[in-house]
């Protein structure tokens, strides 16, 4: 159950008084330490590289970049979603999309790897400010691979699935979503290039499950019959969305 609570805090997927066993609870994940690269080394080209983003990105801070960045360290999956699915919807108007994403938790899998690799986030160790509190648990919480963005992106491949036609628009919020991490300062791009192959790792293991089968497919029934019937996302949150590269 903390290996779910804590999936869940990555981007406030349900209700807090929420609690419902995750897909992955108690089953085999995969070693996130032998699927991914290392971390880079000291003064190699990618710590380098690293480096030099975190700098960079501090340049972004006040623009609408740096406000979509600040939104994603908290905005749930249905409001960061909003956009590239074309309607705006919550718990209440998608119980059966709700009801999936309260489930699709990693088992604790990005927890792990972050213990195992134990990195240091970037701005613990570079000046600039960040996009989200300096709270002692995001310090302490490991930089590599990056939750919020194995999140992020497993979300979009979910979605992407389950309404094809906007795949490409579903496919570049997530992308998007994840680079949000290192324009915050929370994590390096390395971290974020390490949390897209988390996601896809976890979308490939949840799949083996025939809960989530069933689910999606009562997911994909639900957003079809909602398709032109919801609301509209809300403008000012497009216009923000489309104006990233």
């Amino acid at each position: 159950m903390k290996a779910a609570i804590l999936a869940v805090g990555a981007l406030l997927l349900v209700a807090a008084d929420q609690q419902v066993p995750g897909y992955l609870d108690g089953k085999p994940v995969p070693d996130l330490m032998q699927v991914l690269p290392a971390p880079p080394r000291p003064g190699s080209a990618r710590a380098e590289d690293d480096r030099a983003t975190f700098l960079d990105m501090r340049k972004v801070r006040g623009s609408d970049r740096w406000t979509l960045a600040t939104r994603d360290v908290t905005d749930d999956r249905f409001t960061a979603f909003s956009c590239a699915l074309g309607m705006k919807l919550d718990a209440k108007s998608a119980p059966k999309l709700a009801a999936l994403f309260a489930r699709m938790s990693d088992g604790g899998m990005t927890g792990r790897a972050k213990t195992g690799f134990a990195t240091r986030r970037p701005y613990l160790s570079q000046p600039g400010e960040i996009c989200e509190p300096r709270t002692e648990h995001l310090a302490s919480n490991g930089d590599y691979p990056s939750g919020h963005t194995s999140t992020g992106w497993s979300t979009a491949l979910v979605l992407a699935e389950l309404v094809p036609d906007r795949a490409t628009e579903i496919l570049r919020r997530g992308r998007i979503y994840g680079e949000s991490r290192f324009i915050c300062g929370s994590h390096s791009r390395s971290a974020v290039e390490a949390g897209y192959l988390a996601g896809a790792s976890l979308v490939a293991r949840w799949h083996a499950e025939a809960a989530f089968r069933a689910d999606m497919d009562a997911a994909r029934a639900e957003l079809a019959g909602l398709r032109g019937k919801a609301a509209a996302a809300d403008p000012d949150r497009c216009r923000i969305e489309a104006s990233a590269s």
